[in-house]
């Protein structure tokens, strides 16, 4: 099945988009962990938007974990990576996620990281599945606040890396 495409763009998220990526993410609250619109506009400088004409159709962002003294052996996770549905498939998602890295890649993290329900999506750019237990630093300061599980390893999401 061939690919539509969409012509769309991809720019840094700004303040005034902030509301428009709350309603996406809560869109697809039951694939994301939920945002507060504070927690938005602290990190809006690290969002990235998929736009076509004045619609943002998508959102990404990233954190960076940072390992205990090791500065330089800090982790990136992609997070909150979400594409409006009839806009799927069209290279949406990739071109978000390629943003994302080529935007965090600055500074110099050992490697890229997510938590996902889309695996095949994350393989085919370039990440690979790891056990839970390979990101405790995001299950200490992220998943452990999460109200959907009774803990991170009955959460059904699967672990992924793509080294830099």
């Amino acid at each position: 099945m061939a690919e539509n495409k969409v012509k769309f763009s991809i720019r840094a998220a700004c303040l005034s988009d902030a509301e428009k990526i709350f309603a996406l993410i809560h869109l697809n609250r039951d694939q994301l962990v939920p945002r507060s619109m504070g927690n938005i506009v602290e990190n809006i400088d690290r969002f990235v938007v998929a736009i076509l004409g004045n619609d943002i159709i998508g959102c990404a962002t990233y954190q960076i974990h940072p390992e205990i003294g090791d500065a330089e052996a800090a982790t990136v996770e992609i997070q909150s990576v979400a594409v409006r549905s009839p806009y799927r498939r069209n290279g949406v998602g990739k071109a978000l996620i390629e943003s994302v890295i080529t935007k965090a890649v600055v500074v110099k993290p050992k490697e890229f990281i997510v938590l996902t329900f889309a695996p095949e999506f994350f393989t085919s750019l370039g990440f690979v599945e790891i056990p839970k237990t390979k990101v405790m630093h995001k299950l200490y300061t992220g998943c452990i606040n999460c109200t959907k599980h009774k803990n991170p390893f009955t959460c059904p999401e699967i672990a992924m890396v793509r080294p830099v």
